[in-house]
Protein backbone atom coordinates (compact mmCIF):
# COMPACT_ATOMS: atom_id res chain seq x y z
CA UNK A 1 0.00 0.00 0.00
CA UNK A 2 1.63 3.50 -0.99
CA UNK A 3 2.45 5.33 1.85
CA UNK A 4 0.66 8.32 3.58
CA UNK A 5 0.97 11.82 4.34
CA UNK A 6 1.64 12.61 7.77
CA UNK A 7 0.84 16.07 9.53
CA UNK A 8 1.38 17.40 13.04
CA UNK A 9 -0.52 20.16 14.14
CA UNK A 10 0.97 21.87 16.90
CA UNK A 11 2.43 19.31 18.37
CA UNK A 12 3.70 20.02 21.90
CA UNK A 13 4.42 17.93 24.62
CA UNK A 14 6.03 18.31 28.02
CA UNK A 15 7.38 15.42 30.32
CA UNK A 16 6.65 16.87 34.29
CA UNK A 17 8.08 20.23 33.89
CA UNK A 18 10.70 19.57 31.10
CA UNK A 19 9.15 20.57 26.88
CA UNK A 20 10.66 18.21 24.96
CA UNK A 21 8.19 19.62 22.01
CA UNK A 22 7.36 22.79 21.49
CA UNK A 23 4.13 23.83 19.05
CA UNK A 24 5.39 21.80 16.25
CA UNK A 25 3.48 22.09 12.56
CA UNK A 26 4.73 20.18 9.85
CA UNK A 27 3.80 18.32 7.01
CA UNK A 28 5.49 14.80 5.60
CA UNK A 29 4.30 14.15 2.35
CA UNK A 30 3.29 10.81 1.24
CA UNK A 31 5.88 8.28 -0.08
CA UNK A 32 8.66 10.76 1.42
CA UNK A 33 11.75 9.76 3.16
CA UNK A 34 11.40 12.22 6.04
CA UNK A 35 14.34 12.34 8.37
CA UNK A 36 14.10 14.30 12.29
CA UNK A 37 18.06 15.40 12.37
CA UNK A 38 19.49 16.60 15.99
CA UNK A 39 21.34 16.20 18.96
CA UNK A 40 20.36 14.05 21.60
CA UNK A 41 17.51 14.98 23.62
CA UNK A 42 16.22 17.75 21.02
CA UNK A 43 12.83 15.76 21.04
CA UNK A 44 12.56 13.47 17.87
CA UNK A 45 12.26 10.55 19.34
CA UNK A 46 9.26 11.65 21.40
CA UNK A 47 8.17 13.02 18.05
CA UNK A 48 8.23 9.76 16.85
CA UNK A 49 6.58 8.07 19.61
CA UNK A 50 3.25 10.79 19.39
CA UNK A 51 3.12 9.86 15.35
CA UNK A 52 3.11 5.66 16.89
CA UNK A 53 0.70 6.14 19.64
CA UNK A 54 2.85 5.19 22.26
CA UNK A 55 2.72 8.99 23.40
CA UNK A 56 -0.38 11.06 23.48
CA UNK A 57 0.71 14.63 23.21
CA UNK A 58 0.08 17.41 25.66
CA UNK A 59 -1.05 19.58 22.77
CA UNK A 60 -1.95 18.93 19.04
CA UNK A 61 -3.40 17.07 16.00
CA UNK A 62 -1.84 13.56 14.81
CA UNK A 63 -3.01 13.51 11.16
CA UNK A 64 -2.06 10.82 8.71
CA UNK A 65 -3.50 10.19 5.69
CA UNK A 66 -6.06 13.12 6.43
CA UNK A 67 -7.62 11.24 9.58
CA UNK A 68 -7.58 12.12 13.25
CA UNK A 69 -5.58 9.78 15.41
CA UNK A 70 -6.94 10.97 18.56
CA UNK A 71 -7.67 7.80 20.86
CA UNK A 72 -6.76 5.57 18.52
CA UNK A 73 -4.37 3.05 19.50
CA UNK A 74 -0.74 1.88 17.94
CA UNK A 75 -1.89 -1.05 17.15
CA UNK A 76 -4.68 0.36 14.92
CA UNK A 77 -2.89 3.12 13.86
CA UNK A 78 -1.14 2.82 10.06
CA UNK A 79 2.14 2.52 11.32
CA UNK A 80 5.27 0.15 11.71
CA UNK A 81 7.74 1.14 14.20
CA UNK A 82 11.40 -0.19 14.11
CA UNK A 83 13.53 0.56 17.50
CA UNK A 84 16.92 0.73 18.02
CA UNK A 85 17.60 -2.55 19.49
CA UNK A 86 15.20 -4.23 16.71
CA UNK A 87 13.16 -6.47 19.01
CA UNK A 88 13.47 -9.58 16.79
CA UNK A 89 12.42 -13.13 18.87
CA UNK A 90 15.18 -15.04 19.47
CA UNK A 91 13.47 -18.21 19.41
CA UNK A 92 12.12 -18.12 16.04
CA UNK A 93 13.69 -18.35 12.98
CA UNK A 94 14.32 -15.66 10.76
CA UNK A 95 11.00 -16.22 8.77
CA UNK A 96 9.04 -16.52 11.15
CA UNK A 97 9.88 -13.08 12.62
CA UNK A 98 8.76 -11.88 9.70
CA UNK A 99 5.41 -14.08 9.42
CA UNK A 100 4.68 -12.95 12.99
CA UNK A 101 2.16 -10.10 11.60
CA UNK A 102 0.63 -13.39 10.10
CA UNK A 103 -0.34 -15.50 12.49
CA UNK A 104 -2.08 -13.38 14.11
CA UNK A 105 -4.15 -12.29 11.76
CA UNK A 106 -4.59 -16.41 11.52
CA UNK A 107 -2.89 -17.66 7.96
CA UNK A 108 -1.82 -20.63 6.81
CA UNK A 109 1.59 -21.91 7.94
CA UNK A 110 2.30 -22.22 4.28
CA UNK A 111 0.44 -18.81 3.48
CA UNK A 112 2.74 -17.07 5.86
CA UNK A 113 5.97 -18.41 4.26
CA UNK A 114 5.27 -17.71 1.27
CA UNK A 115 4.56 -14.18 2.55
CA UNK A 116 7.72 -14.30 4.79
CA UNK A 117 9.65 -15.07 1.87
CA UNK A 118 8.50 -12.29 -0.62
CA UNK A 119 9.24 -9.63 1.80
CA UNK A 120 12.78 -11.36 2.42
CA UNK A 121 13.25 -11.14 -0.68
CA UNK A 122 12.49 -7.51 -1.34
CA UNK A 123 14.82 -6.78 1.93
CA UNK A 124 17.59 -9.15 -0.14
CA UNK A 125 17.36 -12.22 2.45
CA UNK A 126 15.95 -14.95 0.67
CA UNK A 127 18.59 -16.95 1.67
CA UNK A 128 18.41 -16.65 5.30
CA UNK A 129 14.97 -17.60 6.25
CA UNK A 130 15.49 -20.75 8.51
CA UNK A 131 18.67 -19.20 10.22
CA UNK A 132 18.21 -17.76 13.81
CA UNK A 133 18.94 -13.88 14.28
CA UNK A 134 22.05 -14.50 16.15
CA UNK A 135 23.10 -16.20 13.46
CA UNK A 136 23.44 -12.80 11.20
CA UNK A 137 25.39 -9.84 10.50
CA UNK A 138 24.26 -6.25 12.47
CA UNK A 139 22.87 -5.07 9.02
CA UNK A 140 21.02 -8.70 7.70
CA UNK A 141 19.02 -8.40 11.35
CA UNK A 142 18.12 -4.55 10.82
CA UNK A 143 16.81 -5.80 7.08
CA UNK A 144 14.85 -8.55 8.70
CA UNK A 145 13.63 -6.09 11.22
CA UNK A 146 12.59 -3.82 8.23
CA UNK A 147 10.91 -6.92 6.55
CA UNK A 148 8.57 -7.46 9.46
CA UNK A 149 7.65 -3.99 9.90
CA UNK A 150 6.58 -4.04 6.59
CA UNK A 151 4.27 -7.42 6.86
CA UNK A 152 2.00 -5.35 8.56
CA UNK A 153 1.74 -3.47 5.46
CA UNK A 154 2.41 0.35 7.16
CA UNK A 155 1.56 3.27 5.19
CA UNK A 156 4.51 5.18 7.44
CA UNK A 157 7.54 3.48 8.85
CA UNK A 158 8.61 4.40 11.79
CA UNK A 159 12.86 4.43 12.06
CA UNK A 160 14.25 5.59 15.61
CA UNK A 161 17.83 5.19 14.79
CA UNK A 162 18.18 1.89 13.35
CA UNK A 163 22.15 2.20 12.24
CA UNK A 164 23.50 3.81 15.57
CA UNK A 165 25.08 0.83 16.72
CA UNK A 166 26.90 -0.26 13.19
CA UNK A 167 30.15 0.13 11.95
CA UNK A 168 30.83 2.72 9.28
CA UNK A 169 31.04 0.49 6.46
CA UNK A 170 27.85 -1.38 7.60
CA UNK A 171 26.14 2.15 8.09
CA UNK A 172 27.02 3.03 4.78
CA UNK A 173 25.81 -0.11 3.04
CA UNK A 174 22.71 0.10 4.94
CA UNK A 175 21.90 3.57 3.95
CA UNK A 176 21.74 2.58 0.55
CA UNK A 177 19.56 -0.18 1.06
CA UNK A 178 17.21 1.33 3.09
CA UNK A 179 17.09 4.34 0.65
CA UNK A 180 16.18 1.54 -2.18
CA UNK A 181 13.93 -0.49 0.21
CA UNK A 182 11.48 3.19 0.45
CA UNK A 183 11.76 3.52 -3.01
CA UNK A 184 10.65 0.01 -3.99
CA UNK A 185 7.67 0.02 -1.60
CA UNK A 186 6.93 3.80 -1.74
CA UNK A 187 5.79 3.64 2.13
CA UNK A 188 6.60 7.13 3.58
CA UNK A 189 9.58 6.91 5.80
CA UNK A 190 10.26 9.31 8.78
CA UNK A 191 13.36 8.29 9.90
CA UNK A 192 15.12 9.68 13.41
CA UNK A 193 18.91 10.49 13.54
CA UNK A 194 21.97 12.15 15.08
CA UNK A 195 23.75 11.49 12.04
CA UNK A 196 23.51 14.32 9.71
CA UNK A 197 25.75 11.77 6.73
CA UNK A 198 22.88 9.78 7.36
CA UNK A 199 19.93 12.40 6.93
CA UNK A 200 22.00 14.01 4.20
CA UNK A 201 22.07 10.95 2.12
CA UNK A 202 19.05 9.69 2.46
CA UNK A 203 16.13 11.67 2.83
CA UNK A 204 14.02 13.74 0.55
CA UNK A 205 13.47 16.57 3.39
CA UNK A 206 14.86 17.19 6.74
CA UNK A 207 14.08 18.44 9.71
CA UNK A 208 16.61 19.99 11.99
CA UNK A 209 15.98 20.25 15.48
CA UNK A 210 16.86 21.36 18.76
CA UNK A 211 15.29 21.67 21.97
CA UNK A 212 12.09 20.42 20.96
CA UNK A 213 11.38 23.01 17.89
CA UNK A 214 12.25 22.79 14.54
CA UNK A 215 14.97 25.27 13.15
CA UNK A 216 14.79 24.79 9.64
CA UNK A 217 13.07 22.11 6.71
CA UNK A 218 14.81 21.34 3.55
CA UNK A 219 15.79 18.96 1.22
CA UNK A 220 19.39 18.15 1.84
CA UNK A 221 20.69 20.84 -0.46
CA UNK A 222 18.68 23.42 1.17
CA UNK A 223 19.92 22.64 4.65
CA UNK A 224 24.07 22.14 3.70
CA UNK A 225 24.38 25.07 1.40
CA UNK A 226 21.37 27.46 2.60
CA UNK A 227 21.43 27.11 6.05
CA UNK A 228 18.81 29.51 7.51
CA UNK A 229 19.71 29.78 11.65
CA UNK A 230 22.97 29.86 12.98
CA UNK A 231 22.47 26.02 14.51
CA UNK A 232 21.80 24.83 11.57
CA UNK A 233 24.98 26.42 9.79
CA UNK A 234 27.10 24.57 12.93
CA UNK A 235 25.22 21.36 13.51
CA UNK A 236 25.17 20.39 9.89
CA UNK A 237 28.57 19.39 8.29
CA UNK A 238 31.95 21.88 9.38
CA UNK A 239 31.61 25.21 8.91
CA UNK A 240 34.28 27.84 9.78
CA UNK A 241 32.85 30.62 11.49
CA UNK A 242 34.40 34.13 11.92
CA UNK A 243 32.54 36.91 14.48
CA UNK A 244 32.05 40.17 13.55
CA UNK A 245 29.15 43.07 12.57
CA UNK A 246 28.25 44.59 9.30
CA UNK A 247 29.32 47.48 7.80
CA UNK A 248 27.69 47.68 4.13
CA UNK A 249 25.09 45.47 2.66
CA UNK A 250 24.59 45.86 -1.43
CA UNK A 251 21.60 44.17 -2.76
CA UNK A 252 22.00 40.19 -1.02
CA UNK A 253 25.80 41.01 -0.50
CA UNK A 254 27.37 42.35 2.81
CA UNK A 255 30.66 43.50 4.62
CA UNK A 256 31.53 42.93 7.94
CA UNK A 257 34.52 44.05 9.65
CA UNK A 258 36.22 41.80 11.74
CA UNK A 259 38.79 40.73 13.87
CA UNK A 260 41.09 39.33 10.59
CA UNK A 261 39.91 42.76 8.77
CA UNK A 262 37.14 43.05 5.83
CA UNK A 263 34.95 40.17 4.49
CA UNK A 264 32.26 39.55 2.09
CA UNK A 265 29.61 36.74 2.13
CA UNK A 266 25.88 36.29 1.39
CA UNK A 267 23.06 37.65 3.10
CA UNK A 268 21.58 34.42 4.94
CA UNK A 269 18.48 36.74 6.26
CA UNK A 270 16.62 39.95 4.61
CA UNK A 271 16.42 41.89 7.98
CA UNK A 272 19.93 42.48 8.70
CA UNK A 273 21.05 45.30 8.55
CA UNK A 274 24.37 47.72 9.09
CA UNK A 275 25.67 47.64 12.61
CA UNK A 276 24.14 43.91 13.42
CA UNK A 277 26.36 41.06 15.07
CA UNK A 278 26.67 38.39 12.93
CA UNK A 279 28.54 34.96 12.02
CA UNK A 280 30.21 34.55 8.66
CA UNK A 281 30.19 30.94 7.67
CA UNK A 282 32.19 28.94 5.25
CA UNK A 283 32.84 25.72 4.27
CA UNK A 284 35.83 23.63 4.43
CA UNK A 285 35.64 22.76 1.11
CA UNK A 286 34.85 25.76 -0.07
CA UNK A 287 38.31 27.35 0.75
CA UNK A 288 41.39 27.49 -1.20
CA UNK A 289 44.90 27.81 -0.08
CA UNK A 290 47.65 29.89 -2.03
CA UNK A 291 45.26 30.86 -4.93
CA UNK A 292 46.54 33.11 -7.82
CA UNK A 293 43.17 34.13 -9.23
CA UNK A 294 41.33 37.26 -7.77
CA UNK A 295 39.69 36.20 -5.07
CA UNK A 296 36.67 38.45 -2.81
CA UNK A 297 38.06 37.01 0.35
CA UNK A 298 41.94 36.63 1.40
CA UNK A 299 43.83 36.11 4.80
CA UNK A 300 46.97 34.64 5.79
CA UNK A 301 47.32 32.05 8.59
CA UNK A 302 49.92 29.31 9.96
CA UNK A 303 49.25 25.68 9.54
CA UNK A 304 49.13 24.01 12.67
CA UNK A 305 48.08 20.62 11.58
CA UNK A 306 47.46 18.60 8.79
CA UNK A 307 45.35 15.18 8.49
CA UNK A 308 45.68 12.86 5.71
CA UNK A 309 42.01 10.95 5.02
CA UNK A 310 42.83 8.72 1.93
CA UNK A 311 41.41 11.17 -0.92
CA UNK A 312 41.22 14.46 0.92
CA UNK A 313 43.70 16.25 3.18
CA UNK A 314 42.70 18.40 6.19
CA UNK A 315 44.41 21.62 6.78
CA UNK A 316 44.16 23.66 10.02
CA UNK A 317 45.07 27.07 10.56
CA UNK A 318 45.66 29.50 12.66
CA UNK A 319 44.58 33.24 11.46
CA UNK A 320 45.21 35.64 14.40
CA UNK A 321 44.23 32.99 17.06
CA UNK A 322 41.17 31.80 14.89
CA UNK A 323 41.10 28.27 13.75
CA UNK A 324 40.19 27.61 9.83
CA UNK A 325 39.93 24.55 8.47
CA UNK A 326 40.63 23.70 4.34
CA UNK A 327 39.95 20.55 2.70
CA UNK A 328 41.18 19.99 -0.32
CA UNK A 329 42.25 17.15 -2.94
CA UNK A 330 45.47 14.78 -1.45
CA UNK A 331 48.28 15.89 -3.71
CA UNK A 332 47.11 19.25 -4.79
CA UNK A 333 49.62 21.29 -2.19
CA UNK A 334 52.56 19.84 -0.56
CA UNK A 335 52.93 22.10 2.97
CA UNK A 336 54.76 21.61 5.87
CA UNK A 337 53.43 22.00 9.44
CA UNK A 338 54.38 25.76 10.77
CA UNK A 339 54.62 26.96 6.91
CA UNK A 340 52.66 30.49 6.11
CA UNK A 341 49.55 29.54 3.68
CA UNK A 342 47.35 32.64 2.23
CA UNK A 343 43.51 31.34 2.57
CA UNK A 344 40.99 32.93 0.23
CA UNK A 345 37.35 31.95 -0.54
CA UNK A 346 34.65 33.74 -2.37
CA UNK A 347 31.78 36.04 -1.64
CA UNK A 348 29.33 34.04 -2.89
CA UNK A 349 30.37 30.67 -0.92
CA UNK A 350 30.46 32.40 2.36
CA UNK A 351 26.61 32.84 4.15
CA UNK A 352 26.36 35.70 6.90
CA UNK A 353 24.13 35.01 9.41
CA UNK A 354 22.59 36.62 12.61
CA UNK A 355 24.43 35.78 15.92
CA UNK A 356 22.35 33.04 17.86
CA UNK A 357 22.58 29.71 19.92
CA UNK A 358 25.61 27.55 17.91
CA UNK A 359 25.16 23.43 17.16
CA UNK A 360 28.23 22.94 19.67
CA UNK A 361 27.00 24.50 22.35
Amino acid sequence: MPGQNVELIHISHAFKEITAVENLTLTVDQKCFFSFLGPSGCGKTTILRIIAGFIRPTRGQVLIGGKDMAGIPPNLRPTAMIFQNLALFPLMSVWENVAFAFEVRGMTKKSRRRRAEELLDRVSLQDVADKAPHELSGGQRRRVAIARALAVEPEVLLLDEPLSALDLKLRQKMITELREIQRQTEVTFIYITHDQGEALAMSDQIAVMTEGQVQQIGTPEEIYNKPRTNFVATFVGENNQIRGSITSINHDRGEITTSLGNLTGQLGSADMTIGDEVFLFVRPERCTLNGREAIDNRITGRIVQQDFEGPTRICNLNVKGEQFKVVYPEGLHHFKTGDDADLSFLSRDALILPQGKSGHD
